[in-house]
């Protein structure tokens, strides 16, 4: 495996490259866990809302010795040598987020190998407890300083930070760990130090009274986190709604609103969440819900094991568009929504919201939400017939096409964009 033999690589230029590709890649994801004891429907939430500099986005299916597993990959990495969030067909699943504050004062060179480190897995992995021997397994310095959150088809949930020493693992069926179901991570874990060196302390505030609120209401499930939360333009800090500030604002009215430390950022590559299934349930229920490129101007296309590797063809790389068609289009649209381009930080940090939102209706995220809501409630019928009968490669692929089919059109009809 490459992560256990890493210091054997021949070419060490690959590892030098690795490092220095770490460094360009910090990020600001926002991740969970969620417990099935609090969800919607009793079935276990994996998230990662994914910040980085890689915005091109696809998913990828891979067949490996022991399981096969499927997941968001860079459009760039064509071998997919690296996951960024993930399932298998055992039903286990795997994310992470970048931990800034677990190695202070060490002065071990870390290796940016997590994509590395999820993809191994995934190939070996069938639960919390394969993972946990996993990590026990695993070189020392570890060089690494994550959140990795993982999900099984036993009702198993947990958080695992990971420094150089170790890890400590948070268990999210556990009430004295969380009280309430879930376990949210920003760029900093709770057993590291607390101060500027580590980032997403709003972020966390944010996620955590939308997930209570939620939760309070029996409304937790994937859509919920994927377009109340991932999309969400509520800030925690300065208490303000972006989408009720400038609800009636008539259409082509540029209008700029400050945009820092909400859960969409400017950085937000992709966003996905694992439902994973009951105990007793087939694993091939396990479901990928993955929102392929920048959030706010995507749609989700959800994928299963099962498929095998025809996965969706807007969600797959397109060699003449060099990225996934879904994440080519969403990044077309992002432009609408930061036209400034000078100075240093007014592209980064100012977000055309009339472009996003509006009075008429007319805003990006106003003509995406429906044709996304039909996704949904299309995918639901689906898996309830999948669940009663089981699921037929065949039928997957139908609905692959089907959904491909939905999201060309929506791209197509309401923004003349073909994909």
């Amino acid at each position: 495996m490459l992560i256990h033999n890493i210091m054997n690589i021949k070419n060490f230029s690959i590892l030098l490259f690795s490092i220095f590709i770490f460094h360009l890649s910090v990020s600001s994801c926002t991740v969970a866990v969620i417990s099935g004891k609090y969800t919607k429907d009793g079935r276990p939430l994996l998230w990662k809302n994914r910040d980085t500099w890689a915005v091109h986005n696809k998913i990828m299916y891979f067949k490996g010795d022991k399981y096969e597993y499927m997941g968001l990959v860079n459009s760039g990495d064509t071998k997919g040598k690296s996951i960024w969030i993930g399932m298998n067909s055992a039903g286990f699943a795997i994310m992470n987020s970048a931990s800034y504050n677990l190695n202070i004062g060490d002065t071990t060179e870390l290796n940016g190998l997590e994509g590395h480190l999820m993809k191994e897995a995934l190939e070996t992995c069938a639960s919390i407890e394969d993972f946990q021997k996993f990590l026990d397994a695993f070189p020392k310095p570890t060089r690494l300083e994550a959140n990795f959150g993982v999900i099984d088809a036993n009702n198993g949930a947990a958080m695992f930070e990971v420094n150089n020493k170790g890890y400590v693992k948070f268990d999210a069926n556990d009430p004295t760990v969380a009280p309430f179901g879930y376990i949210i991570r920003g760029n900093y874990s709770f057993t590291g130090s607390f101060g500027k060196e580590s980032s997403g302390y709003i972020r966390y505030n944010t996620v955590n009274e939308l997930f209570y609120d939620a939760m309070s209401k029996n409304t937790f499930d994937a859509q919920f986190i994927l377009q109340d939360v991932t999309r969400g333009l509520k800030h925690s800090l300065v208490k303000t709604d972006l989408y009720q500030q400038y609800a009636e604002v008539p259409e082509n009215t540029p209008t700029f609103a400050f945009f820092h430390d909400f859960i969409p950022r400017k950085s937000s590559a992709s966003s996905c969440v694992v439902q994973g299934v009951k105990k007793g349930e087939n694993a091939e229920m396990t479901t990928l819900w993955s929102v392929v490129g920048f959030p706010l101007t995507s749609v989700v296309v959800p994928t299963w094991i099962k498929g095998g590797k025809d996965v969706p063809m807007v969600v797959q790389r397109d060699e003449k568009l060099k990225d996934s068609p879904v994440c080519y289009a969403a990044l077309e649209l992002k432009k609408e929504l930061f036209p400034i381009r000078w100075g240093k930080f007014a592209s980064k940090f100012y977000i055309n919201i009339n472009a996003l939102t509006n009075d008429d209706n007319t805003g990006i995220r106003q003509k995406i939400k429906p044709h996304e809501d039909a996704i949904f409630a299309n995918t639901y019928k689906q898996m309830e017939i999948w669940r009663k009968n089981g699921m037929k490669k065949s039928e997957i692929a139908a609905f692959y096409a089907q959904t491909s089919k939905a999201v060309q059109d929506l791209f197509k009809e309401e923004f003349g964009i073909e994909i």
